[in-house]
């Protein structure tokens, strides 16, 4: 193309018509980003008004070369008229100087465009980064207009694209070829308003999860870009050029260059497989034919893939329904192979299975029927190992179920309840597809089932005490609890008639896994339970001393048990005779009373050994007795004999153990006037230590 004046006008127009299209998109992504409160638009609008600038170089430039251009031809026909050598210039470079500010656009214009452009890319890109990291986290907040962003992500997206094709088209042209500078800032928009409206779709049908890193993904993109033009900044300053080569601005990214142009991707691919094959393999017949039947191909590809959509694969762990324009016509299809009508006659459906996070966020974990589905009626579970008391404090919310106080306070009238905290996690099944997905829409089915599970709990509690909730029988709480629930669970999805078809659920299991008061009230609930501990300490206590008492006695605790059950008979025997009772006469209390001494004496321990020392006892003092006795009838036989002697021994025997121990002085009844002296002084005042006391 020849490189005239024409065309360099039709350059500056190309760029005049991209800065508008460049600015239009990047304020009307600027106000949604405020207006929609899209973070992700923000920093994509940041990243189009970067690309204003290198429109308007473009535009500038291009205007400057059309400026030259006439200023050549001016010059020629200057040079070429009779009046050439009376010019007032000095020299030929003073007849250009639209030629030396074309120059100076290159060497200062260019440069300065591309480091402005780089800054604001690399500086946006790393304040939104930072501030992305943070909004994406525990404090994102969705976009309040995802509509309008699906609507011109897609609008836009395929302008910026279109408008991208068009000016590297015209890049093409050698005089035109810096215009793919420009187309690479018009891709670049369109990829980010394409990324956003995927997000959003994606967020419509699913998780929120693309929608969170799109603000960072941007954020990267952007500081990459940056990246590239501030390498190729500093690579022209060290790239030589030929001589007559116009400078490619440093602001051209060459990455976004492959999007605006995807032909020279495959340009390059086939320049390289005809490089490495050493042939031209777009010339071979198989390539020519292949090209001659690739649209026949496409479209028996696309009629064998639409006959496959008659086929419908159910996994092990699913129930499937089919559809026929949106009515149930097969409604519950168990796992292996199903032929159906192809898309969009009938369509197969498998019921969603979501969960929901701590902040309520629900996320696609699976499409299945049979696997266990858990919801939690009452309080959250803990999430630590450790030992959970009463006086602890529970982590999250607690939920509280009212209880009565006892039956005695109900029959009284008194209307005092109480408050505890019950864990009840409830896992079930999908049985019925039709009734389940009748129940509501995905995201809402659990909660319409927790909600009517809760209700149903809230109900069971009221009819119980707080002794039969905190000490009951959980298992049978629990059994009749779950009965419950499972019959509320049948009373919803009402039909026309106003009748339940059941929410297509069956519980597999429903149980009170904890209770517990709230913790101010801890230490009165653990006072009784601390007064009981010690009774039964106490009790344990007395049994302990029972059997060691009771063994001591007779031996065992068996024995001593055998043996009262005698005594208390024996006693009853001889009530009974008091009372008159014919019956128990004095034998039978004699044998009994013989029997029980018979047991005592045969269990061994202490009694038994009283028993035989009272015995020993007994037979000592009767036979001393029986001694005296017969000592006396002795005696008497003396007496009888010769009563005189017997009297005289008496006497003297009696007198000598009387005087046995006193000091006797014998006189002559003659002696008159008889004095005595008596030294009555103790002569033993020391102790003697080494003989002994013999009266000791």
């Amino acid at each position: 193309m020849r490189a005239d004046f024409q065309t360099y006008r039709s350059a500056a127009g190309a760029a005049i018509k991209g800065l508008i299209f460049q600015l239009l998109i990047a304020l009307i992504t600027a106000v949604y980003s405020f207006w929609g409160r899209d973070y992700a638009a923000l920093s994509g609008a940041i990243f189009m008004l970067a690309g204003v600038p290198a429109w308007l170089a473009l535009a500038i430039v291009y205007d400057q070369h059309r400026r030259e251009r006439v200023e050549a031809m001016e010059n020629e026909a200057l040079a070429a008229s009779a009046s050439a050598g009376t010019s007032v210039f000095e020299s030929r470079e003073d007849f250009r100087p639209a030629a030396a500010r074309l120059a100076s656009l290159y060497r200062w214009f260019f440069p300065i465009v591309s480091l402005v452009s780089a800054a604001i890319l690399i500086g946006g890109g790393l304040w939104r980064f930072s501030l992305a990291r943070v909004v994406s986290g525990e404090q994102f907040i969705a976009p309040s207009q995802p509509g309008w962003s699906l609507g011109l992500g897609v609008t836009f997206a395929a302008m910026g694209f279109v408008v991208a094709r068009y000016v590297a088209g015209l890049a093409k042209q050698p005089v035109w070829a810096n215009l793919r500078a420009g187309a690479a800032f018009a891709v670049g928009s369109s990829l980010i308003w394409f990324l956003m409206a995927v997000s959003h779709l994606v967020d419509y049908v699913g998780p929120d999860t693309i929608v969170r890193i799109v603000p960072m993904v941007v954020a990267v993109f952007m500081i990459a870009i940056g990246c590239e033009i501030l390498l190729h900044f500093i690579l022209t300053l060290y790239r030589p050029r030929r001589a007559g080569e116009l400078p490619r601005p440093a602001f051209e990214s060459r990455l976004l260059g492959f999007a605006a142009a995807p032909d020279r991707i495959a340009q390059s691919i086939s320049d390289a497989i005809n490089y490495q094959l050493g042939f031209d393999v777009t010339s071979g017949w198989g390539y020519r034919l292949l090209s001659r039947s690739m649209v026949p191909l496409i479209l028996v590809g696309g009629v064998v893939v639409w006959v496959m959509s008659g086929v419908v694969v159910v996994e092990p762990h699913q129930r499937a329904m089919i559809l026929r324009f949106g009515r149930p016509v097969r409604t519950d299809l168990g796992p292996g192979w199903h032929f159906k009508w192809m898309w969009p006659i009938e369509t197969a459906y498998v019921p969603e299975y979501y969960t929901k996070d701590e902040k309520g966020r629900l996320t696609l974990q699976d499409y299945t029927a049979t696997g266990l589905r858990r919801v939690e009626l009452a309080t959250m579970p803990p999430a630590t190992t450790e030992p959970i008391l009463w006086t602890n404090d529970h982590i999250g919310e607690e939920v509280w179920q009212y209880v009565r106080i006892s039956d005695s306070a109900a029959g009284a009238g008194l209307t005092d309840i109480a408050a505890i905290s019950v864990e009840i996690p409830m896992q079930y099944s999908v049985s019925d597809v039709e009734a389940y997905d009748r129940l509501g829409p995905p995201g809402q089915r659990d909660e319409i089932i927790r909600t009517a599970a809760r209700r149903e709990v809230t109900r069971f509690f009221q009819n119980y005490t707080l002794d039969q909730i905190l000490g009951g029988d959980r298992a049978a709480l629990s059994r009749k609890l779950q009965a419950k629930v499972q019959e509320a669970l049948t009373d919803l999805n009402p039909d026309e008639s106003g009748k339940g078809r059941g929410a297509g659920v069956e519980i597999v299991f429903l149980g009170i896994t904890g209770v517990h008061p709230p913790k101010e009230t801890a230490n009165a609930f653990e006072t009784p339970v601390q007064a009981t501990q010690r009774r039964e300490a106490k009790l344990a206590a007395a049994e302990a001393d029972a059997v060691q008492q009771l063994t001591s006695v007779v031996g065992s605790v068996e024995s001593a048990r055998t043996i009262v059950r005698e005594i208390e008979s024996l006693e009853r025997m001889r009530d009974n005779h008091k009372v008159g009772d014919i019956q128990a006469n004095v034998t039978e209390i004699e044998q009994q009373r013989t029997k029980v001494q018979e047991m005592l004496r045969n269990a061994g321990g202490w009694a038994a050994a009283t028993l035989a020392d009272a015995g020993a006892e007994r037979w000592h003092k009767h036979m001393g007795a029986r001694a005296e006795a017969a000592r006396y009838s002795g005696q008497v036989a003396l007496f009888e004999a010769s009563p005189a002697i017997f009297r005289a021994t008496r006497f003297f025997e009696a007198f000598n153990e009387g005087m046995k121990d006193t000091r006797l002085y014998v006189v002559s009844d003659r002696v008159r006037d008889l004095n005595g002296v008596l030294d009555l002084k103790d002569v033993n005042l020391g102790v003697d230590i080494f003989n002994k006391d013999e009266n000791k």
